[in-house]
């Protein structure tokens, strides 16, 4: 009888579950498999696949320059704004932590950001915040001092997208907040009393307890960052110039299989990322352990 009973009620459960199963094997497991498929294809959408091996992973190394342009721009992009993103996260969670008078409103304004993110709406503000006439160079213009467009330069229109990815700092800083409100006041007393000044109590007694949240916090928004792509989109039209200078990996996978109609080299493009994204993530977990301090350790 009890059994039975378990029985119909494990059906009941897979009779509720079962739009999510079907979801997540027809839109996710299905697309994901296939793509695999036709990474070792030539496919232009237009006429059926054709199985070519790895060809494509070997042209993406030997015979294609712009796919190693775009690894570049991709890999300096995340080396500086991901870094930058966390520091300025944690400086203004630390600021407000301060317990200054109406948190709630400035957690909420400083939270704003994020919540528009780096939209179109955002990333083509942006564009004409930096351009030749923009606002910048309308204030720069004020002291005397004269510039081009930000964006069409190829020497800093990488740098007005760090900028953008900084925009929506909010959820970082949000994470970093809530884990700064949970470090014992006891701690940070103890260690005034042995003498210890506001640097060295960060770096001794808040900066360990928050290494949880920042392996979180890095984890996230470094495949964030490899996988940006809007803003760069409309920053350059489309194009990732000037010169190829914001071209993202993500911008070039997009051209190759929706422009060029190169879906095999695409999805072979997209598996190459997902191998490095892994990778990635394997190798963070696997350093965790040296200097990620949960409390319950010894």
């Amino acid at each position: 009888m009890k059994s039975s009973r378990t029985g119909r009620e494990g059906l009941t459960a897979y009779v509720f579950l079962s739009p999510w199963l079907i979801g997540i094997v027809l839109l996710t497991l299905g697309p994901m498999l296939y793509s695999a498929y036709l990474a070792f294809t030539n496919y232009d959408l237009l006429s059926p696949p054709r199985w070519i091996g790895l060809d494509n992973f070997r042209r993406m190394f030997t015979a294609d320059p712009r796919y190693l342009s775009s690894v570049r721009v991709t890999l300096v992009y995340v080396a500086v704004s991901v870094p930058l993103l966390l520091i300025v996260s944690m400086a203004l969670a630390l600021l407000l932590n301060k317990g200054i008078r109406f948190l709630s409103g400035y957690r909420a304004l400083f939270y704003l950001p994020s919540l528009m993110g780096a939209s179109v709406a955002i990333a083509v503000l942006w564009r004409q915040i930096f351009g030749g006439s923009g606002l910048v160079n309308q204030v720069l213009g004020v002291f005397g001092i004269e510039r081009g467009s930000w964006v069409g330069n190829p020497g800093t229109a990488l740098w007005t997208i760090v900028t953008l990815n900084l925009w929506a700092f909010g959820a970082t800083m949000i994470i970093f907040l809530a884990g700064l409100r949970q470090v014992p006041v006891e701690l940070h007393e103890a260690a005034a009393v042995d003498g210890a000044g506001p640097i060295r109590r960060f770096f001794s007694v808040t900066l360990p307890l928050m290494t949880p949240l920042i392996f979180f916090n890095l984890l996230l928004d470094t495949i964030h960052a490899f996988q940006a792509f809007t803003g760069a989109f409309v920053v350059s039209r489309g194009s990732g110039g000037p010169a190829d200078s914001t071209l993202f990996y993500t911008l070039y996978l997009y051209q190759q299989g929706f422009a060029e109609l190169k879906m095999g080299y695409a999805s072979a493009m997209a598996w190459a990322l997902v191998i490095v994204l892994a990778a990635f993530t394997g190798f963070l977990f696997l350093t965790a352990k040296r200097w990620v301090y949960y409390g319950d350790e010894r």
